[in-house]
């Protein structure tokens, strides 16, 4: 009975939407970036559901996708390069997770560097949550609310899901409850999401423009490896950024203009390096922690 009503559920709610439309919840996550600091961040992440899929991302680059969009193609137009960093707001996080419809595969992806193209790399996971659902109800917003607990990647986790909006999904890789979880947190406050309203978005295109247009052009595309090797293939990244781009920078490459700047490929490539390695550096307290993952 339960997953009849599961199966109804979905369909009725996508019975209202054409293929390519998006239901887009915006979450609001409440963060700690230093594991020995008190200091919290935030940023807006979006859960995009469409039919047979949802995408959960840092909205912060898909909120400039038109502005980036305009300031690229005014550089195709006049033939110059112009260093756009400094104009745009950085994400807090770069990974994309998936969940297939309707068996709900996880699939968490980020983007390395092969050489000079950025490649998007992931891992499927098998992933079940232990949900221990409780009698305790609350107002989260605008929603009805019912508690639940699990374990998780090391962390003790308490949500709040919703049964008026009839999709076991949320945000990060958290799913499996009776409804829409509306909020999620640890019980260190590390991490906590808390949805803050949604969306339709019509002609849905997962890729950004960035992606679409990025060498390799393969629009987000991700390459599936084993756990262990994107681990292991993510942290090399993270320690060297330019590696498997640095045997093809020789010095006359190097000193090299940028076609209308008065940049060198080797001033572009330390900012990039700088850029890359500042992200990397704000953070030191994964979602999941290390040795927890290292024992599943």
């Amino acid at each position: 009975m339960k997953k009849i009503f599961t199966v109804f559920a979905f369909t009725a709610f996508f019975a209202l939407n054409a293929q390519e439309t998006a239901n887009r919840f915006f979450y609001e996550l409440t963060f700690k970036p230093k594991k020995d600091s008190a200091k919290l961040d935030k940023v807006m992440t979006v859960l995009d559901v469409v039919k047979d899929r949802s995408i959960y991302r840092d909205y912060t680059l898909l909120a400039q996708d038109s502005i980036l969009k305009i300031q690229v193609e005014a550089m195709q137009k006049a033939g110059t390069f112009k260093d756009i960093s400094k104009s745009v707001t950085m994400p807090k996080f770069s990974e994309k997770v998936y969940k297939f419809y309707p068996g709900m595969k996880v699939q968490y992806s980020d983007r390395v560097a092969n050489g000079f193209t950025p490649m998007n790399i992931g891992y499927n996971e098998e992933l079940k949550f232990n949900w221990k659902i409780e009698n305790q109800k609350e107002k989260i917003g605008a929603y009805n609310a019912q508690k639940a607990t699990t374990e998780y990647g090391g962390r003790k986790w308490t949500a709040w899901f919703t049964t008026d909006i009839p999709l076991q999904d949320g945000p990060y890789k958290f799913y499996g409850l009776p409804g829409l979880i509306v909020k999620v947190n640890d019980d260190g406050n590390n991490y906590s999401w808390e949805l803050k309203g949604n969306k339709k978005v019509p002609d849905f295109k997962e890729a950004t423009y960035l992606e679409t247009v990025s060498p390799g052009g393969d629009g987000g595309k991700v390459v599936e490896v084993s756990r262990d090797k994107f681990e292991r293939t993510f942290g090399d990244f993270k320690k060297d950024p330019m590696a498997t781009a640095r045997p093809y920078l020789t010095s006359e490459v190097m000193s090299q203009k940028i076609p209308g700047s008065d940049l060198t490929i080797g001033q572009m490539v330390k900012q990039q390096e700088k850029m890359l390695n500042d992200f990397f550096n704000a953070n030191d307290n994964p979602i999941e922690i290390p040795a927890a993952k290292a024992k599943k």
